[in-house]
């Protein structure tokens, strides 16, 4: 098996550090960059498994750069770090494209954790059958994760990805928020559901189309919501 890759993005020398090193010990292989500006070329050169992303930085900030990583249509996982416990910062870094986040101070563990259910869910985003689904005009193809409408492909992030296939793999049935959250981002968010409802707000930016009258990605009222192919 290969060893895999974390992009670690922070300035704080003791946090790179004491990151750097945990991730190594549970046998990642890790490069640290310091400044915001410097990452896009890191990934260009040499793409990681997973970034994980400081919010505040030299040269570039945390938000810039992930936006920048998603414009270039970069399919790779993005935790992004934070010493903001807002709920505003949280809800922007998801809507420009980042897969999860972390508030600081965080416990080491966690953060593992996380990056071992991020990495394993994209590896494993869906059983051996049903490679390809379509719904009409709408293709979703599995295997190579890539989404496309009338022909022209959608840029889908890892996480937007993996919470469009659960729900088409499995159409009509209405999924809870907090088992959306158990299933695609693999464990327990203690109800912060408002992550579920930001990456819905973005699948349907990208696929829908008219957004604020969804056809496929339907709310369920007080429950979640629902694939309607």
């Amino acid at each position: 098996m290969s060893v895999q890759r974390i992009l670690i993005v922070e300035d704080d020398p003791a946090i790179a550090a004491f990151v750097q090193t945990a991730l190594q010990r549970e046998g990642f292989e890790t490069e640290l960059v310091k400044r915001g500006d410097m990452v896009l070329a890191r990934v260009e050169a040499s793409p990681p498994e997973l970034v994980l992303l400081d919010l505040m930085l030299p040269g570039l900030d945390g938000l810039d750069v992930c936006k920048a990583l998603r414009l270039r249509q970069q399919y790779i996982p993005i935790i992004m770090l934070t010493a903001k416990d807002d709920d505003v910062d949280k809800i922007v870094g998801l809507e420009i494209g980042a897969d999860d986040y972390i508030t600081k101070p965080f416990k080491i563990r966690e953060l593992i954790a996380r990056i071992r259910a991020m990495l394993r869910l994209i590896q494993h985003s869906t059983p051996a059958a049903s490679r390809i689904l379509r719904f009409g005009s709408f293709e979703i193809n599995i295997d190579g994760r890539t989404v496309s409408r009338d022909g022209e492909m959608v840029n889908l992030s890892p996480k937007e990805f993996d919470l469009l296939v659960l729900l088409a793999s499995n159409p009509r049935r209405v999924y809870g928020r907090d088992t959306l959250l158990s299933n695609v981002w693999g464990y327990d968010y203690m109800g912060e559901t408002r992550t579920v409802d930001v990456h819905v707000q973005r699948l349907r930016q990208k696929i829908e189309s008219d957004p604020s009258q969804p056809r496929f990605l339907v709310t369920v009222r007080s429950i979640g919501y629902k694939f309607d192919p």
